[in-house]
């Protein structure tokens, strides 16, 4: 499996393979699977086949006909083909001698990029492969008719028949392959062995080969993928760290809270607890709505670590969110806590006499909480005692900045708070060495945000209405949030998560909606003469950010037009209404995260998602998700099944492409649920793999290019 490719195919193929998909050995090939079969007797609809798209067909010929070209001397071969449904012309220019082979009634693949001409659709040029005559008789003729034919993924240079022919050459070298499966587990659950599989998924006699080897070869992702995880969260238990145990200090700051924590929170504090007395490094992540009560369960830590001079240090991906944090932090503490506490902020912003003290309070440990940017890593920066790293975020973080942070202490716990719930198999598979938390239950007294989508491709005269509605929120005394993605036409705000929509063409993009054009649109508004209006975002100073946040949370301005630096972190009870400009360019996730910043306070919230995308597209289907729920959890479901798994092994977040090849986060939960008990089972049992060594080289094999570093370091 590990042979190199150009020692087993031809030099033209393996180049082609290489440029193609980057493979360089046998396993990487192998590993391309069928996208679908289809069989000889099959017709595949070509009048539902999009203009532009590269499609292969499993069609017959009608009828062939040549003519003259007009402008130049040569001529044109027209063969029709149909599959049932509608027809295609395939042409070729200057290939006259095709015909004897593209007779009437020939069957075969045809490959090519679908355009028109003169209102036909046809293929220019396609490549083809023609069914090969078999022996006479019903039997023979029966079976050659319902063998699957692999359809593979391809592109315009590799088309799926050559694909077809290179995975021949490639399993006809490959001999008996070593089993990362135990036996007992293949057989409980009725797998393949590995070589059968691949042999079946690529040249199945049958369909019911095809589902067999699928089935096998997606278990055996996911066994390798637990596998992995679990080790690795195995040899985090070996590695030792300073037990921080609560006490005294702990008690008076719970007492001290002028609320009640709810059942959540206080199930993932005796998680927290549990975790910093153990002799090795917490790694938990703590997953909860915006408003859900994070920021105290992760004050209760940092007040723990303290009791035995621990400090701690809480990374957040801005200024704006590390001043946030700051301040939530001072307040929550309380004044005698956090006078022992003696907090402190570094960013790249501060001024030098400022930052200067701020190093030697964390280097001298004066100071037991440092709440920072990505300030918080360079090399000046040193602890006296580090006990425990909070990533506020950690999406926003690279794998690297996260192990920087954690290098500066003697094995540090580890708290990981994000706002973006995360579905209970993509933690098992993307944070799997991690402990999973999570807040679902929301304070009391909190009332549900109400969520509508302004369609204006179906009624653009709502647009109007929306700044009704939003003179109407000024004119009661509340306040309101417009957010738009860009600063300006050429600045996108460096934290939007700005999505494109694929099935919008390129021309008929729209530029995104800006601060700099909002703001005096907004100021201009008759019903607005009067309204305090201010602007935000991630180009102005950090003084001039925190005045105007200061500014907006003591009531000062009655609208705030702001990028998404307003996504967390903002707490303004008397904010009642959120306009989300261009919704359809955020991402599901963000648009949540951006709708919890109202109705935190007595009066109900309600959000107006503003999109200019047509129904039925995913940009509106993502949009519409948004309103349909309050539920992130479900929301975080939906987003990944729209967005797609993206490259969870490696430092991609989202995007198409997976190094998961079978295995689905979103739709294979029972199978990751069985193959984390028996990767526990197998690892506890022997935690070195030594009596696996296959599936330990599997490991090692499947985790290149960093993969196996990021698991190490997340």
């Amino acid at each position: 499996m590990d042979q190199a490719l150009s020692g087993v195919l031809g030099e033209r193929s393996h180049k082609a393979l290489t440029k193609a998909f980057g493979y360089q050995t046998l396993g990487d090939l192998l590993g391309h699977y069928p996208r679908r079969y289809a069989t000889r007797g099959e017709l595949t609809p070509i009048a539902e086949i999009p203009l532009g798209d590269h499609a292969t067909l499993v069609a017959e010929v009608v009828s062939v006909g040549q003519r003259s070209m007009r402008a130049k001397r040569g001529s044109v071969l027209e063969v029709v083909i149909t599959d049932g449904t509608g027809l295609v012309t395939l042409t070729f220019f200057n290939q006259a001698w095709r015909h004897k082979d593209l007779t009437p009634g020939t069957r075969g693949i045809f490959a090519g990029k679908v355009g028109v001409y003169r209102g036909t659709r046809q293929l220019a040029h396609p490549d083809y492969e023609l069914f090969s005559e078999v022996e006479p008789g019903e039997e023979a003729y029966e079976e050659w008719a319902k063998r699957p034919i692999p359809l593979y993924p391809a592109t315009q240079a590799v088309a799926s028949w050559q694909i077809a022919k290179a995975m021949a050459v490639a399993l006809d070298m490959v001999g008996d392959i070593p089993e990362s499966i135990p036996e007992d587990i293949r057989t409980l659950e009725g797998l393949l062995g590995h070589r059968e599989a691949l042999e079946k998924i690529h040249r199945p006699a049958e369909h019911r080969d095809a589902v067999a080897a699928r089935t096998t070869l997606r278990f055996h992702e996911a066994f390798v993928l637990q596998c992995a995880l679990v080790t690795r969260r195995y040899e985090q238990r070996l590695v030792r760290s300073v037990p921080r145990k609560p006490g005294e200090l702990t008690n008076a700051f719970l007492k001290s809270l002028p609320f009640v924590l709810t059942p959540d929170q206080l199930s993932v504090v005796d998680q927290i607890h549990t975790d910093l007395v153990a002799p090795h490094p917490m790694t938990r992540l703590v997953q909860g709505e915006v408003g859900s009560g994070k920021t105290v369960v992760a004050a209760t830590a940092m007040v723990t670590v303290s009791q035995s001079g621990g400090q701690t240090a809480l990374l957040a991906p801005t200024e704006v969110l590390a001043n946030q944090h700051f301040r939530s932090l001072v307040a929550t503490l309380g004044p005698d806590m956090a006078a022992r506490m003696n907090p402190v902020l570094l960013t790249g912003s501060l001024p030098a006499k400022e930052k200067k003290k701020a190093l030697l309070a964390a280097a001298s440990g004066s100071s037991l909480l440092v709440v920072g940017t990505h300030a918080l890593l360079a090399d000046a920066v040193a602890f006296a005692d580090l006990g425990l790293v909070v990533i506020d975020e950690q999406h926003r973080f690279g794998v690297d900045q996260r192990e920087t942070l954690r290098q500066k202490g003697q094995h540090p716990h580890l708290l990981v708070l994000t706002a973006t719930p995360i579905p209970r198999t993509v933690a098992m598979t993307v944070f799997g060495d991690l402990d999973v938390s999570s807040i679902a239950t929301m304070p009391q007294g909190r009332i549900p945000i109400s969520t509508h989508v302004v369609a204006l491709a179906d009624t653009p005269s709502w647009f109007a209405r929306v700044w009704q509605r939003v003179a109407e929120e000024v004119a009661k005394g509340r306040q309101v949030f417009v957010v738009a993605p860009a600063i300006s036409p050429t600045v996108v705000e460096e934290d939007a998560q700005v999505e494109g929509d694929a099935e919008e063409p390129l021309a008929a993009k729209r530029p995104l909606t800006t601060v700099e054009e909002t703001l005096p649109m907004v100021q201009a508004i008759p019903e607005m003469a009067g309204a305090r209006i201010r602007a935000l975002h991630g180009r102005m100073g950090s003084e001039e950010k925190d005045e105007v946040m200061l500014s907006f949370g003591a009531g000062d301005i009655d609208v705030l037009v702001a990028t998404t630096v307003i996504e967390v972190g903002i707490d303004v009870p008397n904010a009642s209404l959120m306009v989300i400009l261009d919704a359809e360019r955020f991402g599901v996730s963000q648009l949540h995260q951006l709708r919890g910043r109202v109705g935190r306070g007595t009066q109900p919230g309600t959000c107006l998602l503003v999109t200019h995308a047509e129904a039925d597209t995913t940009a509106r289907e993502r949009v519409e998700a948004v309103a349909s729920t309050l539920d992130g959890f479900e929301l975080a479901a939906k987003d990944l099944e729209l967005r797609s798994e993206g490259d969870v092994l490696g430092v991609r977040q989202s995007g198409s492409r997976s190094r998961l090849k079978l295995l689905r986060v979103t739709r294979d939960s029972e199978l990751i649920d069985t193959t984390r008990r028996y990767a526990e089972i197998l690892v506890e049992a022997d935690p070195q793999l030594v009596t696996h060594s296959v599936l330990r080289g599997d490991i090692e094999r499947r985790f290149v290019d960093g993969s196996r570093e990021y698991l190490e370091k997340t």
